[in-house]
């Protein structure tokens, strides 16, 4: 019997370069708050270094665990793994309320480290909300993962720094539109290897066409060391202070219920239903990944939603070459040089990559909503409001302004309030009292086999 896509072992050529693609597609989500953080304490620039390529490191062992894993650990699906940003909001509070900015990254590792040990215990629990995930709910969170992501990718288009006068100019999105065509253009005329490794192209040949508008910078790869390792609490013991804490387990929640949205998307993507099963297993992986990173001096660690994008639009389904991909990171945190070299890439040139990327994510989601049976007037409310909710953080950022800061860990994420408002609609329309006689509520994993048939 042949191997699941998920479970194929592919060529080492193919391996390999499909899985620098899932590193240059999460790349920029990984090095960003290491940056954001570190700034705001106050690092040299050595310490800078040295703190982003631990949380490479530190992602690579995470995307191990996620892809390989062992025992009951490991959603074993091409998911990458990587520092959430979720937490980058409640660790800069936590830095500006540390008098001594020196304690600021042990307090933050410290709760990192409480936050993904209560959650490794919560992840069995946590997963039996499968249930409560029919296609009209995971149509709806799909859909906005992917919406979610697209001002990311229009950011990076404009150019590396918002407050720069030269942010949004011709040339920045004349990169972005030059890249996204040359990916679109090689997945209409190509076919086979060089179709799967589009954005890889794009991506490289979108870097070489920027050298003659100075936009690439190779200062990155001159000042790198060759060899680097994270040493362990290199930046003190962690300290263990309860309001970091507490804030750091709200991220996690909004971590953990995100990552369930990925995987509930990932399984339907790749043809293999996320069960109850595979969601404890994913969540196991994604706390214990966060618990031992600030070992190593990394962050929170949780599901990257833009790779799925990737999967979804170049249809490798195998878990070992984003495997492979988690070995790059690994060894860009042991190599410095090797990581500056996937920063040489302009971010407008990342840009026209991560539309196509981003943009496959809400089509998967919208694919999964054309069997949400939406002729239902209760299902069109549930997809209708989730969306609108789901929404406003995008369109309108300062909605919820004079909400507490630790309720705005929560709200300012789109994928998390809609989720939420998913789940708890389809409670109320489909499952108490007569809408759940009324209405066909189809489990996702009974839906399995219709999705071979949408496809």
């Amino acid at each position: 019997m042949a191997a699941h896509p998920v479970d194929e072992k592919l060529p080492a050529l193919k391996m390999a370069t499909s899985g620098l693609q899932h590193v240059a597609a999460m790349y920029a989500g990984v090095v960003a708050p290491p940056l954001i953080v570190g700034a705001a304490i106050g690092l040299s620039a050595t310490e800078l270094t040295f703190l982003t390529g631990a949380c490479l490191f530190t992602a690579g062992l995470a995307t191990f665990l996620q892809t390989l894993g062992f025992w009951k650990i490991g959603a074993r699906l091409p998911f990458v793994n990587g520092v959430t940003f979720a937490g980058v909001a409640p660790m800069t509070a936590v830095v500006a309320a540390t008098e001594d900015k020196s304690d600021a990254l042990p307090i933050i590792f410290g709760a990192v480290i409480v936050a993904g040990l209560l959650g490794f215990v919560a992840a069995p629990f946590f997963s039996k909300a499968i249930r409560f995930f029919p296609p009209v709910v995971t149509g709806s969170v799909i859909t906005l993962i992917g919406v979610s992501l697209l001002p990311v990718a229009f950011g990076w288009a404009q150019g590396p720094n918002p407050q720069a006068e030269d942010y949004g100019s011709t040339t920045y999105l004349t990169l972005a539109g030059l890249t996204l065509l040359i990916v679109l253009l090689l997945r209409r005329f190509t076919r086979g290897f060089v179709k799967q490794i589009a954005v890889l192209i794009g991506l490289v040949v979108g870097t070489l066409v920027a050298i003659p508008f100075g936009v690439t910078d190779f200062g990155p790869v001159a000042d790198a060391d060759v060899v680097g390792f994270p040493t362990p609490f290199h930046f003190g013991a962690p300290q263990f202070q309860l309001a970091a804490i507490l804030s750091l387990c709200v991220v996690m929640v909004v971590s953990m219920t995100e990552s369930t949205a990925d995987m509930l998307a990932l399984g339907e993507i790749v043809e293999r239903p996320a069960d109850e099963k595979t969601i404890a297993a994913g969540l196991r992986a994604d706390t214990l990944g966060s618990a031992l990173s600030p070992l190593f001096n990394g962050f929170m660690c949780s599901a990257f939603a833009q790779n799925i994008g990737l999967v979804a639009m170049t249809r490798i389904r195998s878990r070992y070459v984003v495997a492979t991909g988690g070995g790059f990171l690994v060894l860009m945190g042991l190599c410095p040089m090797a990581a500056s070299l996937i920063a040489v890439v302009p971010r407008p040139v990342l840009g026209g990559a991560g539309i196509v990327l981003f943009g496959s994510v809400a089509a998967s989601g919208i694919q999964t909503l054309v069997r949400a049976g939406l002729d239902k007037d209760n299902n069109v409310l549930i997809v209708a409001v989730s969306l609108a909710v789901g929404i406003i953080p995008i369109t309108a950022p300062e909605f919820y302004h004079s909400f507490p800061e630790t309720a705005k860990i929560v709200l300012d994420s789109g994928i998390s309030t809609g989720c939420v408002t998913a789940v708890v609609l389809n409670l109320l329309f489909n499952h108490l009292g007569k809408g759940r006689e009324a209405q066909d509520v189809t489990h996702p994993m009974e839906a399995g086999e219709e999705i071979a048939a949408v496809r």
